[in-house]
């Protein structure tokens, strides 16, 4: 009798902590490898947040990701202000979901209260993935960088991403799924990103959807000579669009090469604090006595004022530098960020 009252009561408890906080128990679930539970529970007690399809129509509900007549946006080049650096740190490798390897930078004791953002991981995932897990009240956004993962979820929905290929999932009121990358003889190991948005609080129960963008679909720059590429993913850069309606919360995202001797200065809103994650190569971002030169894995955090991010590759390197830069509205129109990845 002991043993059964002790099992209700874990249940019961899960089901709390699913219903009311379900971002705090998605590392655990990776770690501990309770999701198969979890997800039965999810489908059996509460079949409101599992039991139709994802939205997967063009009925977008969020907000634009290219602020109108913003200042800093139309600066001419010769007038702004490049961002200081406040910090810059390592992302340490740590085991994540079952086998998996990734480097945390965003929601770590370094970098944590910095909304709307909640979590980055650069995975690199040479056997195992992730396996059944939980969202709610937030948006995902994956970028495959090489190798392929196939995505399925507890009410039909399943797809796979291919390098370059991306992934915006709206979770809104809930949802249970998978991530799992093809591993074979002849596979490459797959490599990219994951980043957690949090949603505006009017959103935070909207209808799920995915927003699949294929690498194809992704618009291309050259500049300085040809010295830099950008892949605008989504945002802007340099007056090119990107495909707009991706993300509920607005959110920019470009992919930045640089080869030896080559330099970008990116402008962004007004405002919007910013940071960046850098995986190839060694960047100096900044100018003059305020640069600071970056090797790769780190995540360099900008001082709030100031109109652009600056960023360069030494023409003595011997190798490119890469990057990718994101941006983001606060879910509150307060507190803005940029993420260069």
């Amino acid at each position: 009798m002991r043993l059964l009252l002790s099992i209700l009561i874990a249940l019961a408890a899960t089901f709390v902590s699913i219903f009311y906080r379900p971002h705090l128990i998605v590392p655990t679930l990776h770690a501990y490898r309770t999701t198969l539970f979890i997800g039965h529970i999810a489908n059996r007690t509460i079949p409101l947040l599992l039991s139709r399809k994802m939205n997967t129509t063009k009925n977008f509900e969020g907000i634009p990701a290219i602020p109108p007549q913003d200042p800093s946006l139309n600066a001419p080049a010769n007038t702004t202000v490049p961002r200081k650096i406040r910090m810059h740190f390592e992302a340490i490798e740590t085991p994540e979901g079952e086998g998996a390897m990734v480097r945390r930078s965003i929601g770590t004791q370094k970098l944590k209260n910095f909304s709307p953002f909640l979590m980055l991981d650069h995975f690199n995932v040479a056997k195992g993935g992730f396996p059944d897990h939980p969202h709610r009240g937030q948006e995902t956004i994956s970028y495959l960088l090489d190798g392929i993962i196939d995505h399925e979820d507890f009410v039909g929905n399943a797809g796979a991403l291919y390098p370059g290929d991306l992934q915006f999932m709206t979770a809104g009121r809930g949802i249970m799924h998978a991530e799992m990358p093809r591993h074979g003889p002849g596979l490459p190991v797959v490599n990219g990103f994951q980043l957690w948005v949090d949603l505006p609080q009017k959103l935070k129960k909207c209808e799920p959807r995915y927003r699949d963008l294929r690498a194809a679909e992704i618009p291309e720059i050259k500049l300085d000579d040809e010295k830099v590429t950008v892949k605008i993913i989504s945002g802007q850069s340099h007056g090119t669009d990107s495909v707009q309606e991706l993300a509920y919360t607005p959110v920019w995202l470009l992919d930045i090469t640089i080869k030896p001797g080559g330099k970008i200065t990116q402008n962004l809103p007004v405002g919007w604090n910013a940071f960046a994650y850098s995986w190839q190569g060694t960047t100096t971002f900044g100018v003059g006595r305020d640069a600071a030169v970056v090797p790769k894995y780190h995540n360099t955090v900008f001082e709030q004022a100031g109109d652009a991010v600056v960023a360069e590759n030494d023409p003595d390197n011997d190798e490119d530098v890469r990057f990718s830069e994101s941006i983001s509205i606060c879910p509150r129109g307060l507190y803005c960020v940029l993420t260069v990845l």
